[in-house]
């Protein structure tokens, strides 16, 4: 057994690293409030509980699901499990479509896991791939552009000796310049081109398309009210406009006009060093964990280094926007949308044209926001829409007890966002997004992760993951689980469909986990069946019937006694709050990335770390991985993929 600790593990004991510090309410603060504390203390399944939780409607649904009602989706139920290898639903196919290490570019060469180089790794598919994105091209439901981003890298299963390594020098200390290059080149984006063929879908070789993004080799602008700030401003770009890069990109989403949003999230963990005493970011870094000690590219890479480049951290932590279409363009981070751990930023169209995203900060007791656009979408002109998310309102949840919800706009000059609380303009206020938020006393919640709207109801759903430091006495009614081992989703809905609204009502879909086990408190329809259940939802997505599917990150043999994977939830009528399983991961491995073309008949997944952690908890190493999923051969590590899920008959997925 290797005592080090994984990267995905290092990541998750860092996630306190920004610990919000105010008083502000949690969810489950709120719960106790509206439906009394006492109540909910005295037993998890106590029938007022259960009503705080789901509400009358969805207990009406739970009845009449198990009085024979099902979910709206037709497949035969995949048996929940570990092993080595991936399972999908019977009369489904699952392929791997591209690895870690596979040509991206012209002449990559072939990936050899003994000899790898910075110059490889930057024309080769990058490590664990995250968010999926799929672009038509000429509309079609089989030919277009994946786009993927590459969150972070394993070393200890990447690299050959390097668990030892750490082992013995630490995380830190055992990392050489050539290594850090690799790891470098290995985050960011890959565009590829796809195309479904007699003999299935295939990435098609020396694609116009095709496309690397790194850490390293990538140049991008900094758009919108933080561009060109003194805060942004390091030695190698005095403008403040122009930033190498992109870092621990993690989901995403697609806007109405087909661009990628691609999410920076835990970039608190690559910066190391400290800064010079007295210096004014010391609070803005705290609140957000940095420098955050997870990777040692600092000792090799100057701006890395606080000490050396004090603001480099500001240039880090936003929404970058990506033309898949266009190779050459210059990708460009949103400051408009915030700073923070963005998971993602699924986007919907207001009733008035103006877009409007939804984002979460992945970090125990953070927040979720909304963007709304100053200007409109104009189907007619992909040009005009290129620049909307530079201006426009973005605010923070706050939920109330009543079961209502308020957007809280962060914007300078209002309320507490002045000269006297340390804001002295708008691109202040974006920097330090949690602060801001902070102030405005928005809702704590357990680790909002995917924020994504319903195309067909309008109503949005947050996966909340987990959030096991919270207290009973922090409990509160969007977040109503102390300890909250297995996380929840939340349903919140906008009057009359109007997503620019700032008052909304909200729900609690369900709590996760297994509901066999009184004290876990899970709520899952009585239809759902004991393969059905999860815990930790994590990324989601609808398809083009409105029905959701959640894919899951932190579920094992010891925790649950399943892999991660994905599965089917209903979220209205006699099934509401019904959960199916439909795909499972190997062994170690988290599920990312679901992603559907328009016709519904394809489905794309990522698995990323695969290997990770073997059934017994032990974790695992490049010379013994807990599997070696999806090549099987001896002395090839286990690589993250990206997986096609077709339906046997060429029909819809999941009927």
């Amino acid at each position: 057994m290797n005592d080090t600790p994984t990267r995905a593990r290092a990541f998750e004991e860092s996630e306190d690293a920004g610990r919000n510090p105010t008083a502000n309410p949690t969810m489950g603060e709120i719960v106790a409030r509206r439906f009394g504390r006492r109540e909910l203390l005295r037993g998890v399944l106590a029938t007022t509980a259960i009503t705080a939780a789901l509400g009358p409607m969805a207990l009406a649904s739970s009845a009449r699901a198990a009085a024979g009602g099902g979910p709206g989706f037709d497949f035969e139920e995949l048996e929940a499990g570990v092993d080595e290898h991936h399972h999908v639903a019977p009369g489904h196919d699952a392929q791997v479509l591209i690895r870690w290490g596979d040509p991206v570019l012209p002449e990559a060469p072939s990936f050899d896991p003994m000899a790898q180089s910075e110059a490889a790794q930057r024309r080769q598919f990058g490590y664990n791939n995250d968010f999926v994105g799929y672009f038509p091209i000429d509309g079609s439901s089989g030919h277009g552009l994946l786009a993927v981003n590459h969150e972070y890298t394993n070393e200890e299963l990447m690299f050959p000796g390097a668990a030892a390594r750490i082992t013995r020098e630490g995380r830190l200390g055992y990392l050489t310049r050539e290594l850090a290059m690799v790891e470098m080149a290995a985050h960011g984006g890959s565009i590829i081109e796809v195309r479904k063929g007699e003999g299935g879908w295939e990435v098609v070789p020396g694609s116009r398309f095709a496309r690397r993004i790194t850490a390293s080799g990538t140049v991008m602008e900094l758009t919108g009210p933080a561009a060109g700030h003194s805060r942004l401003r390091t030695g190698a770009d005095p403008s403040g406009r122009e930033v190498l890069g992109m870092i621990n990109n993690c989901a995403g989403g697609v806007t109405p006009w087909g661009t990628w949003l691609s999410a920076e999230e835990n970039f608190h963990g690559y910066f190391t060093g400290e800064l010079p005493e007295g210096h004014a970011e010391a609070r803005n870094y705290a609140r957000y964990g940095v420098p955050g000690n997870s990777y040692g590219w600092g000792r090799h890479v100057e701006r890395f280094d606080l000490a050396k480049e004090p603001n480099e951290p500001n240039r880090f932590g936003w929404m970058v926007e990506i033309d898949p279409y266009d190779p050459g363009a210059i990708p460009k981070k949103r400051t408009a949308l915030g700073r923070f751990k963005h998971e993602g930023a699924n986007t919907i169209l207001s009733r008035d044209g103006r877009v409007v995203a939804y984002m979460g900060d992945d970090e125990r007791f953070d927040y979720i926001y909304r963007f709304v656009t100053a200007g409109r979408y104009d189907p007619d002109d992909r040009a005009a829409n290129m620049d909307l998310l530079d201006e426009g309102t973005l605010s923070v949840a706050r939920f109330d007890e009543d079961g209502s919800m308020e957007w809280l706009p962060l914007v300078f000059g209002e309320g507490p966002l002045t000269p006297q609380n340390g804001f002295e303009s708008q691109a202040d206020v974006v920097i330090e997004t949690r602060r801001a938020a902070d102030l405005l006393g928005a809702t704590k919640m357990d680790r909002p992760e995917d924020v994504e709207p319903n195309p067909r109801t309008r109503k949005v759903y947050a996966m909340l993951t987990n959030n096991t430091k919270r207290k009973a006495d922090q409990t509160d009614a969007a977040n109503p689980r102390a300890d909250n081992r297995f996380g929840h989703i939340i349903e919140m809905t906008p009057p009359g469909g109007d997503h620019a609204a700032d008052r909304w009502s909200w729900d609690i879909l369900v709590r996760c986990g297994d509901p066999s086990i009184a004290e876990v408190g899970a709520t899952f329809a009585a239809g759902t069946s004991e393969h059905g259940w999860f815990g930790m939802p994590d990324n989601c997505a609808f398809d083009a019937a409105g029905r959701l599917w959640v894919a899951t990150d932190g579920n094992s043999a010891l925790k649950t006694g399943r892999s991660d994977g994905l599965w089917a939830v209903e979220t209205e009528g006699e099934g509401r709050g019904t959960s199916r399983h439909f795909f499972r991961c190997p062994v170690g491995a988290e599920m990312c990335g679901p992603s559907f073309t328009p016709d519904g008949r394809t489905l794309f997944l990522a698995v990323q770390h695969p290997g990770e952690e073997d059934a017994q908890g032990n974790e695992g190493t490049f010379e013994t991985p807990a599997t070696r999923w999806p090549d099987f051969e001896e002395g090839m590590p286990p690589r993250p993929s990206v997986v096609v899920v077709v339906r046997k008959d060429g029909g819809v997925i999941a009927g």
